[in-house]
C-alpha cells in the first residue's frame, strides 16, 4: 500500500478524517459494501453512542426523502424513525415583521409521488449515534478523540500525521472535517466564498398546540424565520438575523429573547417554552474550487457551506457520499486504485454541477427575499403567489426537496452498492 517500509506507519485502505453524519455514514457505506475493505475514521470528539446521552443533544436536521432511502439502506433507519418527525406540509409567507396578518403565498403538500413524506426532521445525536455504532459493527475502527494535523501524499499513499504523533498510510485520504476544513487547506485546494453579514440563530422550543406535522417559514426582512416540527408538542427553529443582532439575542437576556420569539411566532402555538440551547451560527458561502486531489477528496461541508434558507445543506452532503461510495465501490471491485485522481476526478464530475447549482439557487433566494425594498418584495409575491397556483411546478419543487432529481446514485434510490 505505501512505498515506505517503516514499520511505525499504520496501515488501511481508506482514511477519513471527520466523524459527524457525512464521515460516518461514507465509512459505514464503504465497509458495508467491501467488507475486506480497510476503512479508519479519526475525530475530535468520541462519536455519542449512549442513546441516553443523545437525548440530551436536541438539535435536528431535515432529512430529505432520498437521504432517508440511503439510511434504509445503510441498516440504520429502523433505529432512527422512531425519533423522526415526519413533515406532512409546509407554508411560505412573506412579510415585515409587525404585520398584523401573515398571508400564505406557498402551500404545498408535504409527500412524494409515492406517498412518502418530502422531509423527516431527525435529532442529530441519534442519527450519529446510529451510524457510530453501524459502522462499528461493520468493521470501521474508529479513533476518537484524535485529529488528522498533516499528511504528505506520494506515489502510492498519503501518509497522514496525527495529534498524537501516530502515521497512518492510506491509499485515500477523505476530508469529512467540516466548512473549515484543515486538509482542504492543506491540500492547497482554494474556495470562493463570502460572509452574508448574518448568523443563524438554532434553538428548540416546546409548545402548548400541536404543530400537525407541519413546517413554516417566514421570510421577514433581516432574513428567513423557519419553525420545523419535532416529534411530540416541540419544533425546531432556524431563525436568521445581522450577525449583531443574533449576538444580542443569544447572550442577552432570556425575557428579551422569549419577548422576539413571540413577536416572530404570534401565538398559534399557545404558552411557548425555550428547551433548547441558544446558539448562532454565522451564514456564509464556501465552494471549494475542486473537490479533489490525488489520493484526496472532499466530502460535506469541506467541499461546499451553502446557506440554510432551503434547508439543504446536510442531503447535499448525503448526495456527496452516495456518490463517492459509489464511485469507490465499482472501482474498487474491478482493481481500480481507488485514490488516483482518474476515479476521483469522476466523483467530481458527478457532484460538482449540482453542489454549484444549489449554492446559487440559496444565494439568490437569500438576497431576494432578505430585503424590505418595496418593488423586490412585490416582484417575490407575484412569484409565490403564481407557483401556489401552478400544481405541476409545485410538484416539481416538492421531488427536488425530496433528492429526487436525475441521476441520483443507488444509495439515494434505496439500492444496494
Amino acid at each position: 500500500m505505501t512505498d515506505n517500509p517503516r514499520a511505525d506507519i499504520e496501515r488501511t485502505d481508506v482514511l477519513i478524517a471527520g466523524g459527524g453524519y457525512v464521515g460516518l455514514s461514507l465509512a459505514l457505506a464503504l465497509a458495508s459494501a467491501l467488507p475486506g475493505l480497510g476503512v479508519t475514521l479519526v475525530d475530535a470528539r468520541p462519536p455519542q453512542t449512549d442513546p441516553a446521552e443523545a437525548a440530551k443533544d436536541l438539535r435536528a436536521s431535515a432529512i430529505a426523502a432520498a437521504a432517508r432511502r440511503m439510511l434504509g439502506e445503510l441498516g440504520v433507519w429502523a433505529e432512527i424513525e422512531p425519533a423522526a418527525q415526519p413533515i406532512l406540509d409546509m407554508v411560505i409567507t412573506d412579510s415585515r415583521l409587525d404585520d398584523a396578518v401573515r398571508p400564505l403565498f406557498l402551500t404545498f403538500d408535504g409527500r412524494t409521488d409515492d406517498g412518502a413524506p418530502f422531509a423527516h426532521m431527525v435529532p442529530n445525536a441519534v442519527m450519529v449515534g446510529a451510524l457510530a455504532r453501524a459502522a462499528v459493527a461493520a468493521g470501521v475502527r474508529l479513533i476518537a478523540p484524535g485529529s488528522v494535523v498533516d499528511f504528505e501524499t506520494g506515489a502510492g499513499s498519503t501518509v497522514a500525521r496525527l495529534a498524537d504523533g501516530r502515521r497512518i498510510a492510506a491509499s485515500l485520504l477523505i476530508a469529512a472535517d467540516g466548512v473549515r476544513s484543515r486538509l482542504r487547506a492543506l491540500s492547497g485546494i482554494r474556495t470562493v466564498s463570502w460572509s452574508y453579514g448574518q448568523s443563524g440563530i438554532v434553538t428548540t422550543i416546546a409548545h402548548e398546540r400541536p404543530h400537525e406535522g407541519r413546517a413554516e417559514e417566514h421570510f421577514l426582512p433581516a432574513g428567513p424565520f423557519a419553525t420545523l416540527p419535532l416529534t411530540g408538542n416541540r419544533s425546531s427553529l432556524v431563525w436568521t438575523e445581522k450577525t449583531g443582532v443574533a449576538d444580542k439575542l443569544v447572550r442577552g437576556d432570556e425575557i428579551l429573547f422569549d419577548v422576539e420569539l413571540e413577536r416572530r411566532l404570534g401565538l398559534r402555538f399557545g404558552r411557548i417554552e425555550v428547551v433548547g440551547p441558544r446558539v448562532a451560527y454565522p451564514l456564509g458561502l464556501t465552494l471549494a474550487r475542486d473537490f479533489v486531489r490525488p489520493r484526496f477528496a472532499l466530502v460535506g461541508d469541506a467541499a461546499h457551506g451553502i446557506h440554510p434558507i432551503a434547508g439543504q445543506g446536510l442531503n447535499l452532503g448525503f448526495r456527496d457520499v452516495a456518490a463517492l461510495a459509489e464511485t469507490l465501490v465499482e472501482a474498487l471491485r474491478i482493481g481500480r486504485d481507488p485514490g488516483s485522481l482518474d476515479v476521483l476526478e469522476e466523483y467530481q464530475r458527478w457532484r460538482r454541477f449540482d453542489t454549484a447549482q444549489m449554492a446559487v439557487v440559496t444565494d439568490v433566494l437569500n438576497r431576494l427575499f432578505s430585503n424590505d425594498l418595496a418593488p423586490v418584495r412585490l416582484v417575490r409575491d407575484i412569484g409565490l403567489g403564481l407557483v401556489d397556483r401552478l400544481p405541476g411546478l409545485k410538484r416539481a419543487f416538492i421531488r427536488q426537496a425530496a433528492g429526487d432529481g436525475a441521476d441520483q446514485p443507488r444509495l439515494m434510490r434505496g439500492e444496494r452498492l
